[in-house]
């Protein structure tokens, strides 16, 4: 079965001929989403896991089911569709941010939850510990704190007159606020100010980006969160209206037109939690299995979109990138 026909058939429960049922026990499997169900870049990260669930032996229809629901970011909504897919009692649950991971952890203790896309899952009380989660919990963090003062040295390394930076952040969210703090910490080295952009809404970005241009020698660092991607087409409008260097956590605001982005595989990280859904299937438990840290990360830049800015990206960087768009 092929990508694109898997990823049709994760609009909802999936519902199957009783003589097909009758074949073999049907596994149930749950996945809680931040994000619209048309949104191309998630349909391929459950593409992604869907395949790899598919190579471990589990097909659509014969021995799987597949419970989805799209939340998108609002807080309302996540609730409302945590509870529902802990009322169907699924075998496993695959979810992606801390916000949709804290919505089921409140929903449910006993179902298995498998997670991807969270930073800080000790700090944010998720799980136990990385190599003991505890708990009906596990899965794989987005990336550790530090990762956020290397996109500032990476807006420096670009664009060497930069001693301003706004950092878009989701306030409501406490990895939000831990990355900017992390970018703090190693502002004064570089000689950067820093200053947060809320993303509440629409509105307050527009008017937080338009406000920071007004001065020279700026730039903008995207943080990690469900914020972030939601408003993705936004931000990087913003940031070419405004002739301001961005940094982006992610290969797909680049791809879409942004600068520069560095981050992890987005894609494998949804691979590899197949693995782990796999696993719990089979017997095994998240408290037995490990919190695991991104393995690929990749550096994409945009020339097209330095060209545009009148910026020369460094030979250094461009020696590093793992994708050039021109």
């Amino acid at each position: 079965m092929n990508r694109r026909k898997f990823i049709t058939l994760v609009g909802g429960a999936v519902v199957w001929p009783l003589a097909a049922r009758a074949q073999q026990t049907i596994r149930r499997v749950g996945m809680l989403l931040p994000a619209a169900a048309d949104d191309a870049e998630f349909q391929a990260r459950v593409g992604a896991f869907l395949e790899g669930l598919q190579q471990s032996g589990w097909t659509i229809g014969q021995n799987l089911q597949i419970d989805s629901r799209w939340a998108t970011t609002n807080a309302v909504e996540i609730r409302r569709h945590a509870a529902e897919l802990a009322a169907l009692a699924p075998d496993a649950i695959l979810t992606s941010s801390s916000p949709a991971l804290a919505a089921l952890q409140q929903a449910t203790r006993t179902a298995p939850i498998v997670f991807v896309n969270v930073v800080d899952p000790v700090g944010s009380g998720f799980v136990d510990s990385l190599a003991r989660p505890g708990g009906n919990t596990t899965g794989f963090l987005l990336f550790e704190y530090s990762l956020s003062g290397k996109w500032l040295e990476l807006l420096k390394q670009i664009a060497p007159n930069v001693t301003r930076a706004a950092v878009f952040r989701d306030s409501g969210n406490p990895s939000g606020n831990a990355q900017f703090g992390a970018i703090q910490a190693v502002a004064p080295s570089l000689g950067i100010e820093v200053s947060p952009i809320n993303m509440r809404d629409a509105s307050e970005i527009e008017r937080a980006v338009a406000a920071f241009a007004r001065s020279a020698n700026g730039g903008l660092i995207i943080t990690g969160s469900a914020a972030a991607t939601l408003h993705r087409d936004l931000i990087i409008e913003l940031a070419a209206r405004s002739r301001v260097p961005a940094v982006y956590y992610a290969r797909y605001f680049v791809v879409a037109g942004g600068l520069i982005s560095y981050g992890p595989d987005f894609a494998d990280q949804f691979r590899r939690a197949a693995g782990y859904v796999d696993r719990i299937l089979k017997g095994e438990r998240p408290a037995d299995l490990p919190v695991q840290a991104p393995t690929r990360y990749e550096l994409v830049v945009n020339l097209k979109t330095a060209k545009t800015l009148g910026l020369e990206i460094p030979s250094s960087v461009l020696a590093r990138a793992d994708e050039v768009i021109e």
